[in-house]
């Protein structure tokens, strides 16, 4: 589905030149959770950059089914990553003057989707990670766990084919982000949607069924996970 070949990033700040990842080659299979785990500035959050569109390599190949990124037009990128790749950051991203409902059509009336539909989809959404009761509310009213499950919400109302994932409980304590975590979990559709998740955080690596390790830049190892995070599952139906 998603596939870095021999990539490369390089950075100008100043006089300094950054090469911030250094000829990685990984492939993300339709309904994998691959977990990108490694120390601050190793480069992960670059490669997933790299693999949701939003940047280009220096050198290299990033291609999205089988389609070169860098080819494409800055419209053609804008409309893979507004129809195809739904985003979790660590910061939610949710605009406090619009309900959790509105925040999560929000991708779908920017897509020129008509008002009444796209809010009847993101109510869906809103319900498939247990949260049709808060709608109505604003993010100043709901809990930090609450406003990430609506991020999460909004990168599924469109039904994606990745999910990627930038530190998505980075903010969150420990029982909030063992629910979102197990809501991410069961995100991934048997060879359909893929979930990639960049974290520093081990336990939540383990959540994901490879995990990919990245140290100044390099790939440094994968393995399998063995099962260790709890199976329990969560709210998400469908």
């Amino acid at each position: 589905m998603m596939d870095l070949i021999a990539v490369t990033k390089i950075y100008q700040q100043g006089s300094r030149t950054v090469n911030a990842v250094r000829g990685v080659t990984m492939r993300i299979d339709p309904g994998e959770f691959v977990s990108i785990v490694g120390p601050s500035g190793s480069g992960k959050s670059t490669l997933m950059h790299l693999l949701g569109a939003l940047d280009t390599p220096s050198t290299g190949k990033a291609l999205f089914l089988g389609k070169d990124i860098a080819r494409m037009s800055d419209r053609e990128r804008s409309m893979l990553r507004r129809n195809r790749i739904g985003f979790i950051f660590q910061f939610f991203n949710l605009i406090r003057t619009m309900t959790a409902c509105e925040n999560v059509a929000l991708p779908l009336l920017l897509g020129g989707n008509g008002r009444s539909m796209a809010l009847r989809r993101a109510a869906e959404s809103l319900d498939r990670v247990g949260l049709r009761r808060r709608a109505d509310h604003y993010p100043d009213e709901m809990s930090g766990g609450e406003m990430q499950r609506v991020a999460i919400a909004r990168a599924l109302v469109g039904d994606p084919e990745a999910i990627l994932c930038d530190e998505p409980t980075g903010n969150l304590d420990s029982a909030n982000a063992a629910e979102v975590l197990r809501l991410l979990r069961d995100l991934p559709n048997a060879g359909r949607r893929s979930v990639v998740m960049v974290t520093h955080d081990a336990t939540a690596a383990a959540y994901g069924n490879r995990t990919v390790v990245i140290r100044d830049g390099l790939l440094a190892s994968h393995e399998v996970s063995q099962g260790s995070a709890p199976v329990e599952k969560a709210a998400v139906r469908g």
